[in-house]
């Protein structure tokens, strides 16, 4: 008897669940239906702000695989714009809207729930007016560029996080004049205040009208559109809002349905990403997972995870055994002239893990500094006092700078002292890196400024 699979989300988690599944099963042995919510699926939502910005030529260059190819290569039946609006678990079956307001039913005997997350979105006075944007989804983006070929001169980005910073460079490049408003008294939390200072000043080098420490309080509109953001010091005239405040998991279906989530409101699972409920399987940034370092469970919204995630769940779907072992937290971007990455724990995440966290901050060259194009970088490396052990790391630089983010990322999943990162073998030539490399300084400061301390 053939065994039916329901994929709910077309992106990164579900498909990758579904086509691993595919992989292992025949279209014989087990039927894949997949639904999308949007008009697109399987595509970089990563790359929506280089499609905003210009950077990126096409919507076409961000989808990896189009409808048909899952049907006609893969036997998956992709449904695009039908939404899952309920699970019934006692029944085996879903309730499916499409476009027209229409309700079906699909059953199933495996269930993958991977929809993502939702963005947060102010429930503030005139947040629902026409001109206010979100950048979650492809479509998102489509209405964004679709607003921005009206001729619009003036932006507000709200929220300075990696979204809300990649968002305000898009404007600038776009040729508006942009303000950038958040909360916080920095941009990026994911950074420490002395790293994340540096992004600062070169959002207002390009131009970028920057305010931090407040917080919008409505957005006036007239007509039923947005006219200006106001915060508790000034009014920002605006044609055009871009909220980048972050996201969460989107957990509410599976939660209605009796599925157990995480106290990170991701939907709990287990290594293979199977949930608490016989049959039923979760992926991507709808989950909870656990954060290696910090020992505690987070939900991050990454697009590496949800591909991983995916595969696991699809594997031991059709039938083999894979498991996913967590994250650090590894994340990276480029703001402006900034390549800015981190992994691990911030200094602030380490004192609330309890540990004790050291920090020390090195400047130095992405080449050797008499090679031509050498540009600077700063690399900041967190260790626990105590054991030595490294904590957490943070880069801002200029071109060359981030991608060696990914060595103190194995370092840290290996749970690697900075005084035995020290003697890593990394390579050098003087196009690439000086004869230290900024990673073997930045733990060998480290490491001194431990000794001294136990001394």
């Amino acid at each position: 008897m053939t065994e039916r699979l329901v994929v709910i989300g077309g992106d990164a988690a579900g498909m990758s669940a579904a086509s691993q599944a595919r992989r292992r099963r025949g279209p014989e042995d087990l039927r894949i239906v997949a639904f999308e919510k949007g008009s697109h699926a399987s595509y970089s939502a990563c790359g929506i702000p280089y499609l905003v910005g210009g950077e990126v030529a096409d919507v076409e260059s961000l989808i990896s695989r189009r409808p048909e190819v899952f049907r006609d290569e893969f036997a998956i039946d992709l449904r695009l714009r039908s939404e899952v609006v309920e699970i019934d678990l006692d029944r085996r079956v879903v309730t499916v809207r499409d476009e027209e307001g229409g309700r079906g039913l699909e059953p199933f005997d495996q269930l993958v729930i991977a929809p993502g997350a939702v963005p947060a979105r102010p429930d503030l006075p005139g947040a629902g007016a026409r001109g206010v944007h979100g950048v979650q989804t492809l479509d998102d983006g489509i209405a964004l560029l679709e607003a921005l070929e009206r001729g619009p001169r003036r932006a507000v980005v709200v929220g300075a996080g990696y979204i809300g910073l990649e968002m305000a460079e898009a404007m600038v490049r776009r040729g508006l004049e942009v303000s950038l408003v958040d909360g916080g008294e920095q941009p990026m939390s994911t950074l420490d205040p002395d790293m994340g200072a540096l992004i600062t000043d070169a959002l207002r080098d390009l131009g970028v009208q920057v305010h931090l420490g407040e917080r919008i309080e409505c957005f006036e509109e007239s007509g039923g559109r947005v006219r200006a953001a106001r915060t508790g010091s000034r009014a920002l005239p605006a044609d055009l809002i871009v909220l980048g405040l972050g996201t969460r998991p989107n957990s509410a279906l599976a939660e209605a349905a009796g599925i157990p989530v995480g106290e990170t409101s991701g939907i709990r699972t287990n290594r293979r990403m199977r949930t608490p409920v016989e049959g039923v399987w979760a992926a991507g940034d709808c989950v909870e997972t656990f954060h290696r370092v910090s020992r505690q469970p987070v939900a991050i919204a990454l697009g590496t995870h949800a591909n991983k995630q995916g595969r696991v769940a699809g594997i031991n779907i059709g039938g083999g055994y894979a498991s996913f072992p967590g994250v650090v937290g590894t994340a990276v971007s480029k703001i402006c002239q900034y390549e800015v990455a981190r992994t691990g724990l911030t200094t602030a995440e380490a004192l609330e893990a309890g540990f004790e966290p050291v920090g020390e901050i090195v400047e130095s060259t992405t080449r050797a500094g008499y090679f031509p194009g050498a540009r600077m970088m700063k690399i900041k490396i967190i260790a626990d006092r105590g054991t030595g052990r490294l904590l957490g790391a943070q880069i801002v630089g200029q071109e060359g700078a981030a991608k060696r983010i990914d060595a103190l990322a194995v370092a840290l999943w290996h749970e690697m002292t900075v005084e035995e990162m020290t003697g890593l073998d990394l390579s050098y030539a003087p196009p690439f890196a000086p004869v230290w490399d900024p990673v073997l300084i930045a733990a060998r400061k480290t490491a001194e400024r431990l000794d001294r301390h136990s001394s």
